[in-house]
């Protein structure tokens, strides 16, 4: 049990005003808790799975990307056609695609779409998957070359005439006009814990994403995003966008009971190293988010309303995997107190893949707007956070620890 806040009337400075909500898409049954032998794409499945997050209320979706997944691209075109809402947003390695080449893929995306496309930079957390499709260039400079990537990507889409460039990693001449997005330049988000990728992340990104960390040290980060915001003289922050793994239930209780036959499914899957992600396994991860999540880890189980680290112990925190725990009310609450630290956009995606993104959109994203709504009318905040407590009540606490010695 953690001692709790005030929920009072009043909305916090930091809050921000509106949420919208993404997911991961994915191309087959296969899931943490029941590896399925596949071949890729069930392209049924697929289909399903993107018009339940139609359906759900889902703003977006992103298309993953590595070495051995489908390309992001591609996906993210399918997503375009199937749908006529969600927005997809491309995960794009500048290691893979020549800046111009890049340019040129997202902004035929984005008019296919209507303007809907987003990409999502990765610079690189291990030098191992890099060197995979070639890179071996090192985890610091890959940023920088993520910063000179997005520059080529904004002059690409906006420039009336044909421009040259001669960078430190790419160098060509006379390109464009480019091919043009639908109507304005696409949005750009990059993430990362590392020094390097909040320096980019506050100089030039649309979007800034975290995994889910405790608040007050989440809250410590956006600070720091924003500082170097204002130091380079940005007139707007990078949005926030934060991630979860919810685990939900119809009671706190029954939530616990399933987040504890959760974990030990996902724990046996990564020690059977039946899952892509464990070429991972056993190792200490390169990355700095990996570490931070391992780290909240050792330090507890669990954080403030129901934020809860062992699925990030058990998989070596091999991408984004702390959970949230609770019936749909409490993870909405839990949803809200991050809204109230100034996240934007928020990542929900569960280890019932198809089951647990249904069960979002009917049970979870409505109780938020709800609020937002509410707040947006009144200018107050609802009653949400101060009756479902979480970890800050005394029933909740008993439900996480039930059962351990």
């Amino acid at each position: 049990m953690t001692a709790a806040p005030e929920f009072g009337p009043a909305i916090p400075e930091t809050a921000a005003p509106e949420v919208e909500f993404i997911s991961l898409s994915h191309l087959n049954p296969s899931t943490e808790l029941n590896p399925i032998p596949s071949r890729g794409i069930d392209l049924k499945y697929f289909r399903r799975y993107v018009r339940s997050l139609e359906e759900g209320g889902y703003d977006y979706t992103l298309l993953p990307y590595g070495s051995n997944s489908a390309d992001s691209f591609v996906v993210a075109s399918a997503v375009g056609q199937l749908t006529e809402r969600l927005r997809p947003i491309v995960a794009l390695r500048p290691n893979t695609t020549f800046p111009t080449v890049g340019a040129q893929k997202l902004a035929t995306l984005d008019q296919l779409t209507e303007g809907r496309a987003v990409v999502h930079l990765i610079s690189g957390g291990s030098d191992a998957e890099q060197a995979r499709q070639g890179d071996y260039l090192a985890k610091e400079r890959r940023y920088a070359r993520t910063s000179e990537y997005i520059d080529v990507l904004r002059r690409s889409w906006t420039e009336p005439g044909p421009f040259s460039h001669d960078g430190e990693f790419y160098k060509f001449d006379e390109f464009g006009p480019g091919f043009a997005p639908y109507e304005a330049p696409i949005p750009i988000s990059i993430g990362g814990q590392s020094a390097e990728a909040f320096q980019v992340g506050g100089e030039k990104a649309d979007i800034f994403s975290f995994w889910g960390e405790p608040l007050d040290d989440l809250r410590s980060e956006i600070e720091r995003v924003n500082a170097i915001a204002r130091a380079a003289g940005r007139a707007t922050r990078p949005r926030i966008w934060v991630t979860f793994r919810p685990i939900i239930a119809q009671t706190d209780r029954l939530a616990w009971e399933k987040a504890r036959d959760y974990v030990a499914k996902v724990a046996a899957t990564f020690e059977r190293a039946a899952y892509h992600a464990q070429q991972y396994r056993g190792t200490t991860p390169q990355n700095v988010g990996s570490q931070r999540a391992l780290a909240f880890a050792d330090r507890s189980e669990l954080y403030d309303r129901a934020l809860w680290t062992k699925t990030a112990a058990v998989t070596n925190a091999a991408g984004a995997s702390t959970a949230l725990v609770g019936s749909p009310e409490t993870v909405a609450a839990a949803i809200l107190d991050y809204v109230d630290r100034g996240a934007s956009l928020v990542s929900i995606r569960g280890y019932d893949t198809l089951a647990d993104a249904v069960d979002y959109g009917r049970y979870v994203l409505p109780l938020v707007r709800e609020e937002l709504a509410h707040r947006a009318a009144t200018g107050r905040r609802g009653t949400l956070q101060a009756t479902h407590l979480g970890n800050y009540g005394a029933d909740y606490a008993q439900h996480a620890t039930a059962g351990q010695p």
